[in-house]
């Protein structure tokens, strides 16, 4: 990349030049580090080889236990090397089996998610949302569907084992009678290619492009200019929506990245049910969770894949899914 870098005609396509530049200056930062660790643990050595007083002892120590720090913090990066962990990613909170209930847990997923993405420094932003009934108790509006994009280095690297079903269970603030309910909701996981990227090509004629308002909470309307944009893929029936911009040019296009996601992620579902001969059809019910949320009659969260598990849920859903999730990228490293 360096040497195609170099060439007098490496700019003469600007979305190329800028695709190697960026995947140069990643890899280039990965490398440092691993030299500037290598140095550090070539200068502890010679340290070693020396008639050390106490004193000298425990400054080693002292280094020794910085670089161990480094290391773990960096390990990550082994395990972080899918063909498009680097990516942005955009994710999608579906309400499933639990009315009411589920989309409540669809909103406390949301501020979940999005507290753990400004903890790593992430930027998110609603890309559509539709919202449940109004008039929950203090007010709680909850959510039948939302989309948001996370943008911020390894975002889908990070999040993409996120995907399937999440489970809780808990007292009902809807229940009069104080009854314990079981909710569920679905999450999926794509990274966000940006209509540039080569890997789907989107045909003119297989698009349907409708306009609409866009709405909040309780179906009020939010725009009196019709904004939002509805694609339609004809060959497959996605439907995707975005409502976030003011502009419906911007959420035309916004729109269609988010499709070239969603039909990427068909083209290599397909090739992982070719190569495993296996088909996931799973819904957002009983039994296919990977992760549950106990608040009732004890307090529990557990993960069934990697079977990591914390009686504090409530830091859980206040964002602090780090245990968690470097559980799952370890478990599905890249080999």
């Amino acid at each position: 990349m360096e040497k195609e870098s170099r060439d007098p005609h490496f700019w003469d396509d600007p979305e190329r030049g800028a695709e190697v530049k960026k995947r140069l200056s990643a890899l280039n930062e990965q490398v440092s580090v691993i030299e500037s660790l290598k140095s550090e643990i070539m200068e502890i050595g010679e340290l070693l080889s020396l008639d050390l007083d106490q004193k000298m002892e425990e400054e080693i120590d002292d280094k020794l236990n910085q670089l161990k720090k480094r290391v773990e913090k960096n390990e990550k990066l082994i395990y972080l090397s899918g063909k498009w962990d680097e990516k942005d990613a955009i994710m999608e909170i579906h309400s499933g089996a639990g009315g009411r209930d589920s989309e409540d847990w669809v909103a406390m997923l949301r501020r979940m998610y999005f507290k753990y993405c400004e903890n790593k420094g992430y930027t998110v932003k609603t890309v559509d949302v539709s919202y449940g009934e109004a008039g929950g108790p203090e007010g709680r509006v909850g959510i039948k569907h939302i989309s948001f994009k996370v943008s911020g280095k390894y975002a889908y690297g990070h999040l993409k084992n996120e995907s399937g079903v999440h489970r809780l269970v808990r007292i009902s603030p809807f229940s009069e009678k104080d009854l314990r309910h079981t909710s569920f909701a679905k999450v999926e996981v794509l990274p966000r290619f940006n209509l540039e990227d080569s890997e789907v090509n989107l045909k003119k004629e297989d698009l349907k492009v409708d306009t609409y308002r866009a709405s909040g909470p309780g179906g009020q309307h939010v725009n009196r200019r019709e904004t939002a944009v509805r694609v339609t893929h004809l060959p497959t029936g996605i439907t995707v929506s975005c409502q976030s911009e003011r502009s419906q040019g911007k959420n035309k296009s916004e729109a269609m990245t988010v499709l070239k996601s969603k039909l990427f992620e068909i083209k290599e579902k397909k090739r992982r049910e070719k190569l495993k001969g296996v088909r996931d059809d799973s819904s957002a019910s009983w039994g296919n969770q990977i992760r549950n949320y106990v608040l009732h009659p004890y307090k529990l969260v557990k993960d069934t894949r990697t079977d990591v598990e914390t009686s504090d849920p409530e830091a859980v859903l206040d964002g602090k899914l780090e245990e968690f999730i470097e559980a799952e990228i370890k478990l599905n490293r890249n080999d």
